[in-house]
């Protein structure tokens, strides 16, 4: 299995030209064995996406709970100091106008947190991947588009989204990002989040190079089009 998810990963940096490799993120009921335990928190759940790209490791549940829009998209319930801390963070950005009043009911969020969670490059962890994130430029979300077998979902605030989004059904979403993740992941502003379900990695890896040749081919002409168009 991490044999072939290795080659699934190398392929889909090769076709989508990505800068970093793609990140699995897997949901456990029980630690991993073999995985080294994540040191400690992190200030966002999109920490240990970005995080992902370098290393494997795993998280416990309440690791992620130091984002507050994080914690409640991941799943977990806001219950106690967790709730009083979400609402604060809530009233803040309605106050300045980031969120509209209401809004925060329509983001989407896992109906059950995982126990754990494991995070590092495609093939690297020894279990399959409940989903896969890349950071890609808006040149790679297009192929990524094109190659889903179904209309795919693109979201922007928060970030973390784009993974219930899949949960929900969607083979392939695609983030723009948010303020907080382009601060806590250092993500650039020519950078986009491409999200995977796990089990349509090697199906959209398929469709994906067949997009790619594709696309090779109508640039071809269109760049032969337009040498050759001359306004009467």
């Amino acid at each position: 299995m991490t044999e072939e998810l290795s080659r699934v990963a190398q392929q889909l940096t090769d076709d989508l030209e990505l800068a970093s490799a793609p990140v699995q993120i897997s949901y456990l009921d029980a630690a991993p064995k073999g995985v080294q335990e994540h040191p400690g928190g992190a200030p966002s759940v999109c920490t240990f996406f970005s995080e992902g790209k370098t290393k494997a490791f795993y998280a416990p549940l309440p690791e992620h709970e130091a984002c507050e829009i994080g914690a409640f998209v991941l799943g977990i319930n806001p219950e106690g100091e967790k709730a009083t801390k979400l609402m604060a963070m809530i009233g803040m950005m309605q106050k300045e106008g980031y969120l509209a009043p209401g809004e925060e009911a329509k983001i989407p969020r896992n109906a059950q947190a995982p126990k754990f969670v494991a995070y590092g490059p495609l093939g690297s962890l020894p279990m399959p991947p409940t989903d896969v994130l890349m950071f890609a430029r808006p040149k790679s979300a297009m192929l990524a588009m094109e190659a889903s077998s179904a209309p795919v979902p693109v979201n922007g605030r928060p970030m973390c989204a784009v993974v219930p989004t899949l949960h929900a059904g969607a083979p392939v979403a695609v983030s723009t990002g948010c303020v907080g993740s382009r601060i806590f992941t250092g993500m650039g502003d020519d950078t986009m989040i491409v999200g995977v379900r796990g089990d349509q990695l090697t199906e959209f890896a398929h469709r994906l190079r067949t997009i790619r040749s594709a696309n090779a081919a109508v640039g071809t002409e269109d760049r032969r089009r337009k040498a050759g168009y001359h306004p009467q």
